[in-house]
């Protein structure tokens, strides 16, 4: 039996004594009063980086609503019986008077202690980092740390149109009807563990129900909702008003979630750190940058050529349509996406499907102006025009008519910026996107009539060990396999 990681874990969170002038009228955080929430507290709660909340309070109980300084508060993760510990601490000041304090773990501690300067909060439980193998036995359980909704309305609707699902006929019957795409891939989870042609994953958050299903990892959604052939179930990134496939998170948010602190520069975390200047200093013109890919861009970039003063949208690049210069300008540089958010108005155009960039753009401090679109990610269905954002045409032919409202009822666009924000934040984040996955393969597996199998051409690959930093799983019922990250 492959051993896993265990070493210990402290955390203290102290309130450096500074005045900070400028900040609700020169007072300073209150240690008393300020507030500390979030998964990252809860030892239960596994994600590749775990993250909590501060929220800054003055001695008078109001919560501060600017920046009192990015190194208002200091994060520190120690061992005492550790010479080095292998965390990393990152904390990020949102600009509204609270933060984010995320950190990613690489070995697995006991005894989680929380010290903060006006409390002390010691959790005697085992943290376990997000490469050790000891799932959660009880899905149940695992939800309620996690804090997961009971359902998520776009999931119901996606398995609405399945009365069954029978992984016999599916497995035969949907290469046959799609063909060897190159963009279909055929998952079974088995025992908690996924195994794909030639590859195997184990799963080591939360013991997950036996399940066989196809996931297209293309662009477009593939089943079409007029088809005369068999419905069958397949999982995407993004679904459209004209196909019925079941969406999932998109590849992009996904992968930002498993790589927060790793190998990505981009994720909900970063972009909540990064979101430009207060309201009152952008620059009062609508952005866009990005690629050749919908004709409605095209029409887009013509658009700022013709009327600079509101709005700057230019191509980064051309791949789908010939490049004119005289029509569209030259090609520009590749902008950081935090410095979007140097405008107040942001543009979110389709792509090839939806523009997988909604999500950050939500949680920058910039309003969003969407266009009409049949293209939806797994969250679309619970944001409101008007409320979360600004709506414009698909053919764009109102954009111009929109950003002068924005500009002419400023404050109103300040409050739609803030309730997408919110939204971003309370829905989108790493836990919300984990619970969004297990709910729907838990309401996939319900479905299920015949037994997932291992099929032909998957192969169980033994993933390397590593015995620097071993973990030992003391949940009870867990599978103490090693693995490498699903």
């Amino acid at each position: 039996m492959a051993r896993l990681r265990r070493l210990l874990l402290i955390f203290s969170l102290s309130l450096l004594k500074h005045e900070f002038p400028g900040a609700l009228g020169g007072s300073s955080p209150s240690a008393a009063k300020t507030l500390v929430w979030g998964p990252g507290l809860e030892p239960n709660v596994v994600l590749p980086a775990r993250f909590f909340y501060i929220q800054a309070v003055d001695t008078k109980g109001s919560n501060f609503t600017t920046s009192p300084g990015e190194k208002a508060f200091e994060v520190n993760i120690v061992s005492p019986t550790e010479q080095f510990t292998r965390i990393w601490v990152q904390v990020l000041d949102r600009q509204d008077g609270s933060f984010v304090v995320r950190y990613r773990m690489y070995a697995t501690y006991p005894d989680l202690h929380i010290h903060i300067l006006h409390k002390n909060k010691p959790v005697p439980s085992p943290v376990y980092h997000e490469g050790c193998n000891c799932p959660q036995p009880s899905g149940d359980l695992w939800e309620k740390h996690m804090k997961c909704p009971g359902s998520f309305a776009q999931i119901d609707k996606d398995l609405s149109v399945f009365n069954s699902l029978d992984p016999d006929l599916i497995s035969t019957e949907v290469p046959v009807r799609f063909g060897q795409r190159q963009s279909l891939c055929h998952y079974t989870i088995k025992n908690n563990k996924v195994f794909i042609p030639n590859e195997i994953y184990i799963n080591g958050y939360v013991l997950l129900p036996d399940i066989e299903f196809f996931v297209n990892l293309g662009d477009w959604p593939l089943e079409k909702r007029k088809s005369t052939d068999k419905i069958h179930p397949i999982l995407s990134w993004c679904g459209s008003n004209n196909t019925r496939d079941i969406v999932m998170p998109t590849y992009d948010l996904t992968e930002s979630v498993l790589e927060t602190m790793g190998r990505v520069s981009l994720d909900m975390m970063s972009v909540q750190a990064n979101t430009g200047p207060p309201w009152h200093q952008k620059n009062f013109s609508a952005f866009w940058r990005g690629r050749d890919s919908r004709q409605e861009r095209l029409e887009l970039v013509k658009l700022s050529r013709a009327h600079p003063q509101m709005l700057d949208a230019a191509f980064t690049n051309f791949f789908f349509f010939k490049h004119d210069e005289s029509l569209y300008g030259p090609l520009v540089k590749h902008v950081s996406f935090f410095d979007f958010f140097k405008y107040k108005y942001q543009i979110n155009i389709d792509g090839t499907v939806a523009a997988y960039r909604m999500p950050y753009l939500l949680a920058g401090d910039s309003v969003v102006l969407k266009q009409d679109s049949g293209y939806y990610e797994h969250f679309y269905s619970q944001l409101q025009p008007w409320e979360h954002y600004i709506p414009i045409r698909a053919d764009l032919g109102d954009l111009l008519e929109k950003i002068q409202w924005a500009k002419d009822h400023d404050e109103e666009a300040r409050r739609i910026s803030q309730k997408g924000q919110q939204f971003a934040r309370n829905h989108l984040m790493g836990d919300m996107v984990f619970c969004y996955y297990y709910k729907l393969f838990q309401k996939y597996a319900e479905l299920q009539v015949t037994e997932p199998k291992v099929r032909e051409g998957m192969e169980l690959v033994e993933q390397p060990t590593d015995d620097l930093f071993p973990c030992y799983c003391q949940r009870t019922g867990s599978n103490t396999v090693a693995r490498d990250e699903l």
